[in-house]
């Protein structure tokens, strides 16, 4: 994804203002808990007896064409080095769109029972929506859990079902850690905040002395960064069984502290709750306004592109904990290749799945042509990688900061099959009550009450927190 290119809820870029997942032309829940069988994430897939290996190399020696939906710039390099590899197999890449339109036109397309691709680009979080349409190929048959051990163990979760099936295979990631500015710190003298505690303290200090400045901005747009606190925080605000129970924790204590705490810091006016990716919050980044970034491992790309007028006056540092004992992060965006389920092409499209995400070159032209965090372990401890130390951060190896990082984020964490409306919820409850600096602990209850509700609509059984 470009870094200049706003994106909802992307690891691998920043996030655009677009609800996540538009609804036109789309299969309704209901109608897909119904229609669906099979069990683990919801949707029914193909049976998991291998392929032969025989059946595999006769595929990919057969003259074939595959067609794949991807936003990501520049990617017929990555899909070049496959089709050196398999010379008999051409890969059509159409951008459908970038995030919400290319969803858009893929549930169309399934609908309609024509138009899809073999293959498609999909964040993490969108998973489960396609899963319960019984959308997505089961890669297990086609040698895919032999990749388990290639990528950071959390990104394996986020692709697989609970019976096992793999729904996608990671591309990249977005785990979430800080980025400061050095020269406001040294200023005021604020040490880097190893705690929530420290880092409220130091947002009061930095304020007082003076009001132009707060430590950071905590968007009253962006669901995105409140579920990645939310992981950090060890919360479970989603967790499906089968395919149609779930239980929506979005006002348990977990959740309820961060409302606490956040909206607590918004009414003291010591935070900033302006909406972000827009004009005047790149102005904000480069006169100064805002001292810290709350973001993920695309940030420190992006933020050198974005305020280049601060080049050098940035630092990078993993999130405040709420336990300093037990480090550990939440992920806001990333992206994985999936294989639709009605592909002509099933062992060649998820070859090329597999490939264009494991193969050692393809996956280090992600992260050098792209810039995209990777999701391999072999990248993640590969010193030319980590060893990396622009200028832009005094030379520090932020690289190295986030893959560190990344080794924390919880595995657990499940999205829910209707995220959109998560989203919209969010914004207009959670969100709001930020901007408003009204009581934010109130507003989780309204937004727990309005998900419950859609969700029952929608066919779910559902259990609260």
């Amino acid at each position: 994804m470009p870094r200049n290119t706003p994106l909802p809820f992307s690891g691998s870029a920043p996030m655009s203002r677009r609800l996540f997942l538009a609804t036109t032309g789309a299969l309704s829940l209901g109608a897909a808990l119904t229609a669906c069988g099979g069990s683990g994430s919801g949707g029914s897939s193909a049976s998991s007896k291998p392929v032969s290996q025989a059946d595999i190399d006769k595929a990919m020696k057969t003259p074939t064409e595959l067609t794949f939906w991807t936003w990501v710039p520049n990617i017929a390099k990555e899909v070049a080095l496959f089709e050196k590899k398999y010379p008999a197999i051409k890969v059509k890449v159409v951008n459908a769109g970038q995030g919400t339109p290319q969803y858009t036109k893929l549930r169309t397309a399934l609908k309609a029972g024509s138009g899809a691709p073999d293959m498609v680009q999909i964040e993490f979080q969108a998973i489960p929506t396609f899963t319960i349409t019984g959308s997505l190929l089961d890669l297990r048959p086609y040698g895919a859990s032999a990749l388990k051990s290639t990528f950071v163990d959390w990104t394996w979760s986020q692709v697989s079902g609970s019976d096992g099936e793999v729904w996608a295979i990671p591309q990249d990631t977005g785990p979430m850690g800080m980025l400061y500015r050095q020269d406001i710190f040294d200023k005021h003298g604020i040490d880097v905040p190893g705690t929530w505690d420290e880092f409220a303290e130091a947002a009061r200090k930095l304020h007082r002395a003076d009001p132009d400045v707060y430590l950071t901005n905590l968007a009253a747009n962006q669901v995105a960064a409140w579920h990645g606190l939310l992981w950090q925080a060890g919360a479970k605000p989603y967790v499906t069984s089968g395919k149609s129970d779930i239980t929506i924790s979005v006002d348990d204590a977990v959740s309820k502290k961060l409302g606490a705490y956040w909206g607590g810091l918004a009414k003291e006016g010591v935070i900033g709750v302006e909406p972000d990716f827009t004009d005047s919050w790149y102005a904000a980044l480069n006169k100064g306004k805002y001292a810290t970034w709350l973001t993920a491992a695309w940030g420190p790309v992006f933020l050198s592109g974005s305020a280049k007028a601060t080049a050098g006056k940035w630092r990078a540092a993993p999130l405040p904990q709420w336990d300093a004992a037990k480090p550990s992060s939440g992920n806001w965006g990333g992206s994985t290749t999936a294989v639709i389920r009605s592909t002509k092409n099933p062992i060649a499209a998820a070859m090329f799945a597999q490939f264009l995400n494991s193969d050692p070159a393809s996956a280090r032209m992600f992260a050098t042509e792209q810039f995209f965090f990777p999701a391999t372990k072999a990248l993640l401890t590969d010193a030319e990688f980590t060893g990396d130390a622009p200028a832009f951060y005094g030379g520090q190896k932020v690289n190295q900061v986030f893959a560190d990082i990344s080794s924390t984020v919880n595995a657990s964490f499940q999205w829910p099959p209707f995220l959109d409306q998560a989203a919209t919820d969010w914004t207009e409850t959670v969100g709001k009550s930020l901007a408003d600096k009204s009581d934010t602990v109130a507003a989780l209850g309204t937004w727990e009450s309005r998900l419950t509700t859609y969700a029952k609509g929608q066919g779910f059984t559902v259990k609260g927190s």
